[in-house]
């Protein structure tokens, strides 16, 4: 699994524990998000700059054709991953925004709650699992 499709399932988190009668998105809530969230951005921003520095160091002018290219092909590989980690961490951004807005944990669509162990599995989610299911189906229906 590349950098980029980690969820919070591959952080080191402790769940959050719900308490009878707890109100949802609560300022316990936000900061157990809110820690996470930023947990993840720090793990991302030094894969990064592990990128950069190995592309730095291991960066050199092959004579051989054949090991230019593998480099090449290896570095290419790198930037398109460091590339879906750089969209990812604009969507950690929003989802920090959100939480300081106080719409975090709500459906953009339809404003349900989206819940807790979907946000713990996916802390960037807009959606609820229903309006997600039903822009898949509809994603689906416009490809094929």
């Amino acid at each position: 699994m590349t950098d980029a499709n980690r969820n919070a399932n591959d952080l080191n988190f402790t769940p959050y524990e719900e308490e009878k009668g707890e109100e949802y998105m609560n300022e316990k809530q936000l900061k157990h998000f809110e820690t996470l969230l930023k947990q993840w951005k720090s793990q991302l921003m030094e894969e990064v700059d592990r990128t950069v520095h190995h592309m730095q160091d291991d960066a050199a002018n092959f004579p051989d054709p054949n090991d230019r290219a593998t480099q090449e092909s290896e570095f290419s590989l790198e930037l398109r991953t460091r590339d879906r980690e750089r969209k990812l961490i604009k969507k950690i951004d929003e989802a920090l925004d959100a939480i300081g807005s106080g719409d975090y944990g709500y459906c953009e669509t339809c404003g349900v709650e989206i819940g807790i162990r979907r946000l713990e599995a996916r802390p960037t989610a807009t959606l609820c699992i229903d309006c997600k299911t039903l822009d898949e189906i509809r994603e689906k229906q416009l490809q094929g």
